[in-house]
């Protein structure tokens, strides 16, 4: 399979089934790019795939609170597969607007074009799958907003992108914390929440699962990594150090303020659901529950869920880190590269992936979540990996990739 660059939303790094076989790239026309980059590009696929199976350890998996090593490692996937997601979603804007150099002239305005459809069609699409009434957090019509309001940025280089991505982490979550406070304490009514099933305006801009105000960085943040040079060695080394450094900063940045703060633990207690030894874990896990706005003391917490400073570096560290030992694995072990292969065909076509488990859960009736069992998350995993990898074996999409592409072709017609 080789997979167009400019087939997906959700997944648009090329791909391709046979080794030595270069996948395609829409930013140089289409031409095959030599061997060497195969493995970096395949790198984000492979990404991709991971943070699908994490959405799905988030979903359906065992829940956190229950402890010992599986929820430990369940709470490792929530809220760091959904920032992995928005970053990715900005190297996916980058490889359909030019990865390396913007597209210009009328390809450049056919590129943003086809931008703006997909975004309008995860709109309506993640309206439609949020309106369907499972316990999930659809992310897909936040998704689409994030693509419209950064694709202004896409002529930018890594430096600018990379600095608008720190300054948005600096900035807004302050910025949602006051908005927040200033929204009425019953919600809002009329257009700003249209549809009432679903995600309205302010739910998309403010108070959803994942603000816009809050999400935009991990977006930048990915395009900036986009415009890099990732086929050299060094360059990915960079990516690594500063991914993990990012986390680190986050997360012991959290736990000292949180410790050297006077009254911080037991005013954050008061303020979440979770009390007594559970808001210990607050610098790093969701398990003590989320900040309500009661107090300041919440911006000093790095759980991936809190929308604070804090907790987007972290999280930008981790999905840095997890795409520069993606790009690098594939590329220095090929026999790595043909084990991961069934990964990597999920996340090639990864908003198939996550559709059909949205409609697995629906389907399954499953309510409480996280909460089934163990198995429950294993078939899930199962049953989409062996979907991605036979249909690969004879499509060079998947099937919703390959309808988001026909819906995409009226962008051609920009003069």
């Amino acid at each position: 399979m080789t997979q167009n660059a400019d087939d997906s939303a959700l997944a648009a790094a090329p791909t391709a089934t046979r080794p030595g076989t270069p996948p395609l790239d829409t930013s140089t026309g289409g031409e095959r790019r030599p061997s060497s980059s195969t493995g970096r590009l395949i790198g984000v696929d492979l990404a991709r795939g991971l943070a699908v199976f994490g959405m799905f350890a988030a979903h359906v998996g065992p829940d956190p609170s229950q402890g010992g090593f599986t929820g430990h490692l369940m709470e490792l996937a929530h809220g760091r597969a959904s920032a992995l997601f928005a970053f990715l979603a900005g190297f996916s804007i980058m490889l359909m607007t030019g990865r390396r150099t913007p597209k210009t002239g009328r390809a450049g305005r056919q590129a943003v074009a086809k931008v703006v459809i997909r975004a309008l069609v995860l709109l309506a699409l993640g309206t439609a799958l949020t309106m369907t009434g499972t316990s999930v957090e659809v992310i897909l019509a936040f998704y689409g907003l994030y693509f419209l309001l950064v694709l202004p940025l896409y002529r930018l280089g890594a430096r600018p992108l990379a600095l608008i991505a720190a300054a948005g982490a600096l900035v807004l979550p302050q910025v949602l914390y006051v908005v927040q406070h200033a929204l009425p304490a019953d919600g809002v009514d009329g257009i700003w929440a249209w549809p009432a099933d679903a995600d309205g305006l302010v739910s998309l801009l403010f108070t959803g699962s994942y603000p816009v105000l809050t999400w935009i960085p991990f977006v930048v943040a990915g395009m900036a990594v986009a415009r890099l040079d990732l086929a050299a060695t060094a360059v990915r080394v960079r990516l690594a150090i500063t991914g993990v450094t990012l986390a680190v900063i986050g997360h012991a940045g959290s736990w000292l303020a949180l410790h050297l703060t006077p009254g911080a633990m037991s005013r954050l207690g008061e303020a979440s659901w979770g009390g007594g030894d559970a808001v210990a874990s607050a610098w790093w896990s969701d398990t003590w529950g989320y900040p309500d706005g009661s107090t300041p003391v919440g911006l000093l917490v790095a759980s991936p869920h809190s929308e604070t400073t804090l907790s987007i570096v972290a999280n930008t560290g981790v999905a840095t880190a997890v795409l520069a030992g993606c790009l690098a694995t594939v590329d220095a072990f090929p026999r790595f590269h043909r084990l991961a292969r069934p990964v990597i065909a999920v996340g090639s076509m990864s908003l198939t992936a996550y559709v059909l488990h949205i409609a697995g859960i629906r389907l399954l009736g499953l309510e409480e979540l996280p909460g089934p069992a163990l198995h429950v998350l294993l078939g899930f995993i199962v049953a989409v990996t062996v979907f991605a990898t036979l249909w690969s074996r004879h499509f060079r999409r998947g099937p919703l990739e390959w309808l988001l592409g026909k819906a995409t072709k009226p962008a051609e017609l920009v003069r």
